[in-house]
């Protein structure tokens, strides 16, 4: 990808001679025979070498070159194939003969075209695919990698461009009738207008690599040539709908992705460089001949009719360097290029800034393609949902390794940022960690600390039979929450065996005067392989995932393998989780002298005069007050009330203002304002139930009525009777 390559480990050692001979031979449209004939050799020798009964002798290795149009030096190491013969080429899928159109991969619609989405996907993708044998890590990095000039001339010349142009062309002409045809219309305009083509590449090392046949069962097939097929390599994997992959070519305004392989087992006898490009588009009419949609770049299979499918090569090192392919050493694992990457989903996350104004002129704002912007979403989205899986302590060891970099023909822009759980989750870390050192807590009594609990997972019978299979026993993990490195407080992340983050919930219905915390739950075997049923908990809780991953509950599978009602333990699994959070954060009540001095400052309860006894409705008294504020820049109140002895309860409006030096208090409008406890919430005023003694509420204030950032104000909270004008 433009930078200095690391030293290959081991020189290559290339294929067995008679598979690699059979190969060539077959490229080239020769028979044994004649191959026999122009060596002035029997054909019996040339099919003594095929079948790996004996091999040349170095001699007749020139005269096998010169026959073959190659050098001596490619007979001898047989890591790549000839030059001779049938040429790497695009085959574009024929129209179908009943006059059917598909117009875009509907397999691509279930995700949007966003980045973070992308490294959702095709990071649980590789940890699905890790090598567990060695121990090892897997290694994903993120290049992002914009061409122009000269570069991206070289690149188009690579991959063929001329020969894609007019499929292109025509796509854009009924550009209007179609949504894919209208993202690929922009991407070729972007391109030619801009003069830049955005490449994002994902590799992956210690993992599987694309194994298996062209078109037969098997990892390679499932990617390259099938939709809705998912072949996992283990029980704890998070895919299961196969439909991750179409993230790559929903990123793509261009809808192509090529790909370069390390196989950690040996297809025709190779493992290195298993190249092939696949393209995505709506069904279109070319010079008169119609196409189905996809296309994939390869080099023609003889045993096709007319040799014109196109399957993947073994290409050699000037290729894949070419291709922006190259990898950077011999492990086992697949890097995906992304051509024409675009981050339409972006726009929103970037739009504003946290006070409300725009960031950045407008046509910044609208540059989906913004090379140090995907960076930072990129690093964002991969710290969030897979900080579990990078963490580690006692004797776990990570599963991922992640960085991120972005280039500009082959200079860096945007160093290799490498993604560290403690700076995204510090908090959720720590807990983590303290949980896989054994140094965990029943109870919270000092900073630091983490609390662990057990939660009952009660799992179904399948086939629709009532009964429990057996309890399985998740873990909860709190800690208090540190600044604000680890975004919203008060969550829990749910996780199972991957380590990917499926969940990320509020908690609710949280005690009064809670310190902010995080909280974890480890489910399956992230609550540890010998954990009772942990194998059925990750098979269970697979099934009710939906193609996004990010959340549990009912799902059609579900039902069918198990009852319709089987996403009800699973909601039990949340409410006990809520449960133990809610009992582990709860502490006593402060005295009015204990608490925080600083928030003590900024807040204000404005006393009333005692009153003489009521005559008519009494006027129920603000006598607590607990505030905070929240990650939006709001305060976020409980309000205790008061009410004296009556017969009858005068309503009441919470008023909340900004206390100022000089002037007339200016006063917040509530975004949320409703009764906890003793009263209920009308149009903003609370009413109280006769002979009412104490009630709560609780409030939220509106950010956009705040004149100033709530950080440099104080907080004044009122009670008034009637309409609080």
């Amino acid at each position: 990808m433009g930078l200095p390559r690391k030293s290959r480990r081991r020189v290559d050692t290339g294929e067995e001679f008679g598979p690699w001979l059979a190969r060539q031979l077959k490229l080239a449209g020769r028979t044994q025979a004649e191959l026999a004939d122009e060596l002035k050799l029997t054909r019996a020798a040339v099919s003594a070498w095929i079948t790996g009964r004996s091999t040349p002798r170095p001699t007749v290795m020139a005269d096998i070159a010169k026959a073959l149009g190659t050098d001596v030096g490619t007979v001898h190491t047989r890591t790549t194939d000839t030059r001779a013969g049938l040429p790497v080429t695009w085959y574009h899928r024929p129209g179908y003969p009943d006059g059917g159109r598909d117009l875009g991969n509907a397999a691509a619609f279930a995700f949007d075209a966003d980045v973070q989405v992308l490294a959702r996907e095709t990071c649980q993708n590789s940890l699905d695919e890790r090598l567990t044998e060695n121990g090892r890590p897997v290694k994903v990095r993120y290049t992002l990698h914009e061409l122009t000039g000269e570069a991206l001339d070289a690149f188009r010349e690579a991959i063929l461009w001329n020969d894609l142009f007019p499929h292109y062309s025509a796509v854009s002409e009924t550009a209007g009738h179609q949504k894919v045809g209208r993202v690929v219309d922009a991407g070729v305009r972007d391109m030619y207008e801009k003069g830049r083509l955005v490449l994002l590449r994902v590799d992956d090392y210690n993992a599987s690599g694309l194994i298996g046949d062209d078109y037969a069962d098997g990892k390679f097939a499932a990617v390259v040539r099938r939709q809705l097929e998912s072949l996992k390599s283990g029980p704890g994997a998070g895919g299961s709908y196969g439909l991750g992959k179409a993230t790559l070519w929903a990123t793509s305004a261009l809808g192509l992705v090529l790909i370069n392989s390390t196989l950690s087992v040996p297809h025709e006898g190779r493992t290195e460089r298993r190249v092939i490009g696949r393209l995505e588009l709506p069904w279109r009419e070319v010079d008169g001949e119609s196409y189905a949609g996809p296309a994939w770049f390869g080099r023609p299979d003889p045993d096709s009719p007319g040799a014109r499918v196109a399957r993947s090569w073994w290409a050699d090192e000037e290729t894949v360097e070419r291709l922006y392919l190259a990898r950077e050493n011999d492990e086992p694992g697949t890097s995906f290029l992304i051509v024409g990457a675009h981050d339409v989903a972006g726009l929103a996350a970037n739009s504003s800034d946290p006070d409300g104004g725009f960031s950045g002129d407008e046509e910044g704002d609208e540059d989906t393609r913004d090379i140090s912007t995907m960076h930072a979403r990129l690093v964002e989205a991969l710290g969030r949902d897979f900080w579990a899986a990078m963490t580690g302590g006692g004797s776990k060891l990570p599963l991922l390794e992640v960085s991120v970099r972005a280039l500009r023909n082959g200079e860096v822009v945007v160093a290799e940022q490498q993604v560290d759980p403690s700076v995204q989750q510090p908090s959720r870390t720590r807990a983590l960690r303290a949980h896989y050192e054994g140094t965990t807590v029943d109870r919270l009594t000092e900073a630091g600390q983490v609390a662990a609990r057990s939660v009952p997972l009660k799992l179904p019978l399948s086939g629709g039979v009532h009964g429990t299979l057996g309890t399985h026993q998740a873990v909860l993990l709190v800690t208090e929450a540190e600044g604000d490195s680890d975004g919203a407080k008060n969550r829990m992340h749910s996780l199972r065996g991957n380590r990917m983050t499926v969940k990320r919930t509020v908690v609710p219905r949280l005690p009064i005067s809670t310190n902010p915390f995080q909280a974890v739950l480890l489910v399956g075997e992230a609550a540890g392989e010998t954990a009772p049923f942990a194998l059925e908990a990750e098979e269970f809780l697979r099934a009710a995932e939906p193609p996004e991953h990010d959340r549990w509950g009912q799902t059609e599978e579900l039902t069918l393998r198990w009852s319709p009602s089987a996403y009800r333990r699973i909601n039990a699994l949340t409410a006990e989780a809520n449960n133990a959070v809610r009992e582990l954060v709860a502490r006593p009540k402060r005295s009015s002298g204990e608490g925080s001095e600083i928030l003590r400052k900024a807040l204000t309860v404005r006393p009333r005069p005692k009153a003489k006894t009521p005559t008519g409705p009494v006027v129920p008294v603000l006598d607590g007050l607990d505030a905070t504020v929240g990650d939006g820049g709001e305060w976020q109140i409980i309000g205790e009330v008061s009410i004296p002895r009556g017969d009858e309860i005068a309503p009441v409006v919470p008023v909340a203002q900004l206390d100022v030096r000089s002037g007339g208090r200016p006063r917040l409008d509530w975004a949320e304002l409703v009764g906890v406890e003793g009263c209920e919430a009308v149009d903003g005023m609370l009413r109280f139930a006769a002979g009412t003694r104490r009630a709560k509420f609780r409030g939220v204030t509106d950010v956009t009525s705040h004149p100033v950032r709530t950080t440099l104000t104080r907080l004044v909270v009122e009670l008034r009777a009637g309409k609080g004008e």
